[in-house]
């Protein structure tokens, strides 16, 4: 597999990218989604201040397995000096493939600190952060923005021209405002916008929860890969469908029950491996396990069923049990 980003951005083919999301893109899930066809992946996000400090807690989200590369550890922080040792750090410690910095988190308790999305009301801070992560490590700077702090602020070539002439690699636009969350439409024009004004490699994200709506993404801003977010909750399989869809083939279908449940176990060891901690692994789990069993019949009590599990063996038998139930009603 080629670990250079940039040169995979920069082929024709699409990449497809596995967003990074807290306490969801977990090392399990990330290594489902690249089997599953993610081309790349990024980490949860980590301060830069815990990284400075070498909180524990912070670099165990560090950790990853070999097989999930090409993989980037994104971070956030407002302050350039921090955010530019936290950077040095971590390529010299954990040897990712690329730094991602979160201008676009738009969570409360990040955002009063000045981190993620909050960086956006000052684009001269935005400067001064992709310059000094950019100076303090030889691997590929790109950055994760929103297209503004709110209306008022709404401006995503102005933003991205920025980062750009900043030094950033490769962009992300997720094309809502910090203000609107993920309330609304995502507006892929501004997407196509930014294509077109930038030199570097522009990745689209927002509303891609279908193999059809990667394509649709990628006809409409010409953008050189997509990440995928929350479509991919409970559903890593829509990396496929994406895949196919992005190359012309028929989408294959979700799988049934019993293969969806395998792909559950899976995620389930993986958890279990990583983690050491068997019952904080099924503690983890337990929401992609809510997300897994969506739309399925009887879901709602088979959900609440799994929100107790301590060990990898109850979710085995509970799984079982619901599997066999739906064969005897059938017969």
């Amino acid at each position: 597999m080629n670990h250079d980003l940039l040169e995979l951005l920069n082929s024709a083919r699409t990449a497809l990218y596995l967003a990074p999301q807290a306490g969801v893109s977990e090392s399990p899930f990330r290594r489902l989604c690249r089997r599953f066809g993610a081309d790349v992946v990024v980490s949860e996000f980590v301060s830069a201040d815990g990284l400075v400090r070498r909180s524990e807690r912070t670099l165990d989200y560090l950790r990853f397995d070999e097989s999930e590369r090409p993989i980037g550890v994104q971070i956030f922080g407002a302050d350039p000096g921090a955010m530019a040792a936290a950077s040095a750090f971590v390529a010299d410690a954990f040897a990712p493939d690329f730094i991602d910095i979160n201008f676009g988190c738009p969570v409360k308790k990040v955002v009063k600190r000045n981190g993620g999305s909050g960086c956006l009301r000052d684009l001269k801070l935005v400067d001064s952060i992709i310059r000094a992560v950019s100076d303090a490590t030889p691997l590929p700077t790109t950055v994760k923005i929103r297209s503004g702090y709110d209306e008022g602020t709404r401006d995503p070539v102005s933003i991205a021209l920025t980062c750009q002439d900043a030094g950033a690699r490769a962009l992300t636009l997720h094309p809502r405002t910090r203000a609107e969350m993920y309330a609304g439409r995502a507006r892929w024009s501004e997407i196509a916008d930014v294509v077109r004004a930038l030199e570097i490699p522009v990745v689209g994200n927002g509303d891609v929860r279908t193999g059809e709506d990667a394509r649709a993404m990628r006809e409409r801003t010409g953008c050189a890969a997509i990440m995928i977010a929350r479509g991919a909750h409970g559903a890593p399989w829509l990396f496929t469908q994406a895949r196919a869809a992005l190359d012309g083939f028929p989408m294959p279908a979700a799988p049934a029950e019993r293969e969806r449940f395998q792909i559950v176990l899976e995620h389930a060891r993986n958890a279990v491996v990583f983690e050491r901690d068997e019952a904080r692994a099924m503690r983890d789990l337990r929401k992609h396990l809510g997300w897994y069993t969506g739309g399925l019949p009887g879901g709602r009590r088979l959900r609440q069923e799994l929100m107790g599990v301590k060990s990898l063996q109850q979710v085995e038998e509970i799984l079982e049990g619901y599997l066999n139930g739906v064969l005897e009603a059938v017969a």
